[in-house]
């Protein structure tokens, strides 16, 4: 079954363009497209599309708030955030708001498909590109981290505090202070924004691996 995606995008000829890429793949398939944030929610309420593409050129504040309104509806739709250039600190607003996936517009249709696929099928995707190699090199030391470390590493990604932390795993806010402290010992990230974005590249990671292992 073809997943629908909706785009909203500033430029209607890059929307077209869109519309050639995903009619020629086989598992998923162009909706409709609208020029506004607003045009889109309709889209997103009226066609229950499985995916939305959503320009990062309408502004931060103007995708955050497409990204919150998403989430108060019945229908669940995974938001896929691209834009022309996009900051790592962008990125991981965007997906502590709710995005599943970042992609730059200069991005190859190969990976755009990746990264849409990966999303349409529950995984969170993100751009290798987008990220420093500092940040890739501190992925590769959550080898060292302990199942609860590991935990409260994916909800620090989150955007959640320490005492929401300790909520979710039923622990002590000092606790929670203790397992970031061997956190950043062991991967030798430094403050939360840091640990947030280590956590986000290993993510993309094991998205990326786990589509090119269904690719082949």
């Amino acid at each position: 079954m073809r997943k629908s995606v909706a785009v909203c995008e500033t430029q209607p000829v890059t929307a077209e363009g869109l519309r050639g890429v995903l009619g020629a793949s086989p598992d998923l398939e162009f909706l409709r497209a609208s020029d506004s944030t607003l045009s889109a929610l309709e889209i997103v309420h009226l066609f229950r599309p499985a995916l939305l593409i959503l320009d990062k050129a309408f502004g931060t504040q103007a995708v955050l708030d497409v990204l919150a309104e998403l989430k108060t509806m019945d229908h669940p739709v995974a938001a896929v955030v691209w834009g022309v250039s996009i900051t790592e600190a962008e990125a991981l607003r965007f997906v502590q708001a709710g995005a599943r996936g970042i992609i730059r517009k200069s991005a190859d249709v190969e990976t755009l498909l990746v990264c849409l696929r990966s999303v349409a099928s529950g995984a969170t995707w993100m751009e290798r590109a987008m990220f420093h190699e500092q940040h890739l090199a501190q992925r590769d030391s959550r080898t060292g981290l302990t199942q609860r470390e590991r935990q409260v590493m994916e909800l620090v990604g989150q955007g959640l505090k320490n005492r929401e932390v300790a909520r979710e795993l039923g622990i002590r806010p000092g606790t929670v202070k203790v397992h970031l402290k061997h956190i950043f010992e062991k991967t030798g990230v430094q403050g939360r924004y840091s640990l947030a974005l280590a956590g986000l590249t290993a993510a993309a990671e094991s998205s990326r691996s786990l589509a090119m292992s269904h690719a082949g």
